[in-house]
């Protein structure tokens, strides 16, 4: 129940009816008896410069989850960024510290990242291939870097995009052997499909499955369907596999710690999100 001592987390974006947050953290704060509430909250982009900055001169506000279309612009409005947000060139957590200061950090990529580890993948020293190197490509491939892998190939049609974020990955992790212009997953230890490629019937498989070794892991960003065609035929190759809705639900526990509020499991999530499509 809401009261006056109820801490705000606002879910700021627009348009809001595709906004799933609220009716998976709401229902678990209930659950868990923590007095907070994610309140999704309308702007368009004109008016976002500022509102985040009035939304944050709340004393109850806990912190902001950031949407689309504001996780790149966010990044010029705050004091403080990570390494994960500068190489992502987004962000989508904000919150203010004790001196009044707003941080942010990206946490797309963290979801993707926790989720393939507690499946048992370690991405310590790992060769990895990003197919699609749009928002949510450049929030895996910043998290998978932070993460410790040897070496990354990044493919998008996009291919100034695409070298855009090679060159940000090379100054922010001048280890890491980077390459681009293939979309090949031979030779590599864990595959990531960041296209919409899947999103809607008929669409082509993101690169040329029958190229995958039954060792590689196989990850999904899109969430049409918990099993998309291109996961369908990685499977049949006998890798493993981890679903688009896995990357939204394994981030939340990161946001939660981020907040400082109690963290909790992604099951835990699942089981008590009242999701709608």
């Amino acid at each position: 129940m809401i009261n006056g001592n109820t801490d705000l987390i606002a879910h700021i974006g627009y348009p809001t009816h595709t906004f799933k947050s609220p009716m998976i953290y709401n229902p678990y704060f209930e659950s868990a008896g923590i007095n907070a509430v994610v309140v999704p909250m309308g702007c368009k982009s004109e008016n976002y410069p500022q509102f985040l900055k009035s939304v944050f001169t709340l004393e109850n506000i806990r912190g902001a989850l950031i949407t689309m279309p504001h996780k790149v612009v966010t990044v010029g409005l705050l004091d403080e960024v990570t390494a994960t947000v500068r190489v992502a060139g987004a962000c989508n957590a904000v919150k203010r510290t004790e001196d009044g200061r707003l941080v942010g950090d990206m946490f797309d990529g963290a979801g993707f990242v926790r989720g393939v580890q507690r499946k048992g993948f370690d991405v310590t020293g790992k060769r990895v291939l990003v197919v699609g190197t749009g928002g949510v490509g450049c929030a895996i491939a910043a998290s998978l870097a932070g993460a410790g892998i040897a070496a990354i190939s990044l493919f998008d049609v996009n291919a100034a995009g695409c070298e855009a974020l090679a060159q940000r990955l090379k100054t922010h992790y001048p280890h890491i052997e980077v390459r681009t212009g293939s979309s090949d997953p031979a030779a590599h230890d864990l595959v990531v499909n960041a296209t919409p490629m899947g999103m809607n019937e008929g669409d082509p498989l993101p690169m040329d499955v029958s190229r995958l070794s039954p060792e590689t892991f196989v990850g999904e960003v899109v969430m049409r369907a918990e099993t998309t065609a291109f996961l369908a035929a990685a499977q049949a190759r006998g890798c493993r596999t981890q679903v688009g809705t896995d990357m939204l639900y394994e981030q939340i526990p990161a946001y939660l710690e981020y907040f400082g509020l109690p963290t909790t499991t992604a099951e835990v999530l699942r089981s008590g999100a009242k999701l709608s499509y």
